[in-house]
């Protein structure tokens, strides 16, 4: 029962983002699992030239565009042939949550004075794209196809400029996402049309050194999904997917448009040549790591390209992550068919300027996102669990959860270490990895908090078990030995309640216990639960604040919340509000200098930090696009 809730709220989340956007990712990605069903060896290629040298074993390089067209044609009609078509095919390759819409404490802004909190990330340095950003003086927000631009001191509204509504006519795009380097936004969309190709991804450069005067530089689009991007310093990297073809190209393309000089310019996203694939044959998606120095404009200084797909994504100082999840489709196959399997690939990311790939792995098991992994010391954690969601609820199918230590090893990264017998017959709720200790939670009627030593990556152990009602879908560190959970609470059956805080003591990682809860009220529901970016943790004022949606009758509420985390417990500071309607639920708070903000579609508001007084509302501007 418990699952199934669970299941259904993160189908929720992913209306947010649009059906149309997981229909068409479930068609381009569907390809690649049908592939490896039918794998065989492929034909045989001459040894990698010179610029593949020390990839490692586990990708070859195409010679030519043609090789490339010829390598797709005989797989389509490989993979047609025995199914019909794609879309008819049985086998489906996951499109997990995450790709849809981390142990950093939300830090200071670069550029300006006042300071104050940053995204809500995974890894301390790596930026991740979110709805709102900041530069310390000014908040930049998505309102509908807009950019707005907010001067803190007001607050006040100094602009606004209308977001590109996608390439030619009929198309539409969705899913804005920013991020800011500098006097530079990249501007991330997807962008559906009406003909093939189906997607591409919409890259806008937009010069905000004047807010008040904000205009689009460059645009660029490039065909294929959008699946997630990082920042380090000035250099994004962006991650799509696409299907190689063999007519009319066989490389997804990409055309550049200066608003300026009124040029377009179309080209290939990258030479046939720089495209590779693994040994044996793993389908037609194509999976591109765009390299772009905002400094520089939209144009990539580098691209990466594999044939394969990609669905999670995780970004260190060092490297990037991007992992496939795939399972077979248990109606063709039979109940009870646990054949899941995550393909991950590592891009070494040390050099501002050029992304390369180095290694290629594979777990057992489906991941939740990009928290199950985790790279600390050379060596990537992986939690995964090895029954896919949709059989929680069989009593024959008995999951079970497990971390891996993978270490790179001649272009491949292979198992060093592993722990499994996690919450069998249940799914991974929420993970996080800080230093040599694990944390995973795991529900379908009690929520277990494993902790896990992985001070041995050779001999990870489960260290310490605490098993309570209900489950946490969001961890966060709040101090030395305390960890926050946001979840929902529950009853003994597994039925929730409505969203729930927890405090973990986890200061003695073989007795974890929950030292205190709160409830965000009956029939509750907060976004952290399916997006970290909308928690806000500040430090310095031992500050926490979350959405919160649902409630019923006089107690339905639709705002945030805040409460101060010290070594009493949690303490119920107050809520704000932005009124009622869909535009009005707050999906993100900041702190700049010695105040709160909230954001929402309507606009942002400044609370004092202590007592969450209102000082002030910018409103946004509303139109037929708001």
């Amino acid at each position: 029962m418990g699952t199934t809730d669970r299941l259904q709220r993160r189908e929720s989340a992913r209306r947010l983002i649009g059906p149309l956007a997981v229909a068409i990712a479930a068609v381009l990605v569907g390809v690649v699992l049908l592939g490896a069903a039918l794998a065989g060896p492929s034909s045989p290629d001459r040894p990698p030239g010179a610029r593949w040298a020390g990839k490692g074993p586990s990708l070859r390089p195409f010679e030519s565009c043609d090789h490339l067209a010829g390598y797709a044609r005989r797989h389509r009609e490989a993979l047609v042939e025995p199914f019909g078509t794609i879309e008819d095919s049985a086998i489906r390759e996951a499109v997990p949550s995450a790709a849809l819409g981390e142990a950093a404490t939300s830090g200071s802004v670069a550029a300006g004075e006042p300071v104050g909190s940053s995204t809500n990330v995974q890894e301390q340095g790596v930026d991740e794209p979110d709805l709102v950003k900041s530069d310390g003086t000014h908040i930049f927000a998505i309102a509908g196809e807009r950019l707005e631009a907010v001067d803190v001191a007001g607050p006040t509204t100094v602009g606004s400029l209308r977001l590109p509504s996608g390439p030619g006519p009929g198309a539409y795009s969705s899913g804005h996402e920013l991020l800011l380097a500098g006097d530079r936004l990249l501007v991330i969309s997807n962008a559906y049309l009406s003909r093939a190709p189906w997607s591409r991804t919409v890259l806008t450069e937009v010069d905000v050194s004047d807010p008040a005067a904000m205009r689009a530089v460059q645009t660029m689009t490039v065909d294929g999904v959008y699946v997630s991007a990082r920042l380090g310093g000035s250099t994004a990297r962006v991650v799509t997917s696409a299907t190689a073809s063999p007519e009319p190209e066989p490389i997804p393309l990409a055309r550049l448009r200066d608003r300026a000089a009124g040029t377009v310019n179309r080209s290939p996203l990258m030479p046939c040549e720089d495209v590779s694939r693994p040994s044996r044959f793993s389908g037609l998606g194509m999976l591109s790591v765009l390299t772009i120095d905002l400094r520089q404009g939209l144009e990539p200084i580098d691209t990466d390209a594999v044939l394969t797909g990609g669905q999670i994504v995780y970004g260190s100082p060092e490297s990037l992550y991007v992992a496939t999840e795939r399972w077979l489709d248990p109606d063709a196959y039979g109940a009870g068919t646990s054949q899941v399997a995550t393909q991950i690939h590592r891009f070494d990311v040390a050099d501002p300027g050029s992304t390369e790939y180095r290694a290629t792995g594979r777990v057992p098991g489906s991941m939740l996102s990009q928290w199950s992994m985790s790279e600390h010391e050379g060596l990537l954690r992986v939690a995964a669990t090895t029954a896919p969601p949709w059989q929680a609820d069989d009593p024959r199918a008995e999951s079970e959860s497990f971390v891996s230590v993978l270490g790179e090893r001649s272009g491949r990264l292979v198992e060093v270490g592993r722990v499994g017998g996690l919450g069998r017959g249940e799914q991974i709720y929420a993970v996080r990895f800080i230093g040599d200790t694990g944390y995973v939670v795991t529900f379908r009627q009690v929520d277990p908090l494993y902790t896990i030593d992985l001070s041995d990556p050779a001999h990870p152990r489960t260290a310490g078990e605490l098993k309570i009602p209900g489950y946490s879908a969001y961890l966060h560190p709040v101090g030395p030995g305390a960890l926050l959970g946001v979840g929902q609470a529950a009853t003994g059956q597994g039925s929730l309640l409505g969203a729930q805080l927890s405090l973990f003591d986890v200061s003695d990682v073989t007795r974890p216990a929950r030292s205190d809860r709160r409830s965000l009220g009956a029939g509750s529901q907060t976004e952290v639960e399916y997006d970290h970016h909308a928690f806000l943790w500040w430090a310095p004022a031992e500050l926490a604040v979350v959405p919160v949606q649902g409630g019923a009758g006089a107690r339905a509420f639709l705002g945030a919340a805040a409460f101060r985390i010290g070594a009493d417990g949690i303490e119920r500071l107050g809520r704000v509000s932005h009124g009622r309607g869909w535009r009005a639920a707050i999906r993100r708070s900041l702190v700049i200098g010695d105040r709160l903000f909230t954001y929402s579609g309507r606009g942002v508001m400044a609370h004092d930090l202590e007592t969450l007084a209102d000082e002030g509302w910018a409103e946004f501007a509303r139109g037929p696009d708001s």
